[in-house]
């Protein structure tokens, strides 16, 4: 059995380095270009995994080998096996996570693959309404927040993806001293209305953290 150690963000971004590779080995007419590309990529991938084993270290490092769209693809697959899962829940685990939420619908848990999963959410058309789970600092938390969709494109603040976007905004728990019981305050941020390609695209945690932080804190 395979020890997992490469979580889906930190796959993304190995993804991402290796299709630099290949372009350079494509499109660079200087053998020198190729070669820095590649030194780069291998750095990038190294400095992900600073407590990799010698086998994990050569396991990433065949990034150099990149030279064809099959070689891409062979060496993006070579490490699916070794991917960390999102934590699963049970529904009655993650309903307590929203307390307030009586009625709370969740999405098909069997139906999800765990391995590519940075963040989980869903959206209640009800009652437009994103809920979204995380492991922050190890403790999963959740947040749910009015789920806006703004029909046109635009950069997701999670992923930085390009595509159609919906505005989140959830009240955050933080209040004022002698605040008024009506008082309350929205943070809100343009994600991606797909979920599931939002997970897909991202390569970083800390915008996500960020926001979470903001809500909870």
């Amino acid at each position: 059995m395979c020890e997992t150690f490469i979580a889906n963000h930190q796959f993304n971004a190995i993804n991402k380095q290796a299709e630099a590779v290949l372009n350079a080995v494509r499109f660079a007419s200087d053998r020198k270009v190729v070669e820095s590309v590649k030194a780069n990529a291998e750095a990038e991938v190294s400095a992900m995994f600073p407590q990799a084993t010698k086998e994990q270290a050569k396991l990433l490092g065949d990034i150099v080998n990149v030279q064809t769209a099959e070689d891409c693809t062979r060496y993006s697959r070579s490490l699916e096996p070794f991917l960390t899962e999102f934590p699963r829940m049970s529904k009655e685990q993650i309903a307590k996570l929203f307390p307030k939420n009586k009625k709370l619908k969740l999405p098909d848990l069997a139906a999800i693959d765990y391995r590519f999963v940075t963040y989980l959410s869903w959206l209640d058309i009800a009652t437009n309404k994103l809920f979204l789970v995380y492991p922050l600092d190890g403790k999963l938390v959740g947040v749910e927040g009015r789920y806006s969709p703004m029909h046109k494109k635009n950069y997701c603040f999670i992923c930085r993806k390009y595509d159609e976007l919906a505005l989140f905004s959830a009240i955050t728990k933080k209040r004022p001293a002698n605040s008024s019981p009506d008082y309350y305050k929205a943070v809100g941020n343009y994600l991606c209305i797909n979920g599931h390609e939002c997970n897909r695209s991202m390569t970083d945690t800390a915008a996500l953290e960020r926001f979470i932080r903001s809500v909870l804190d």
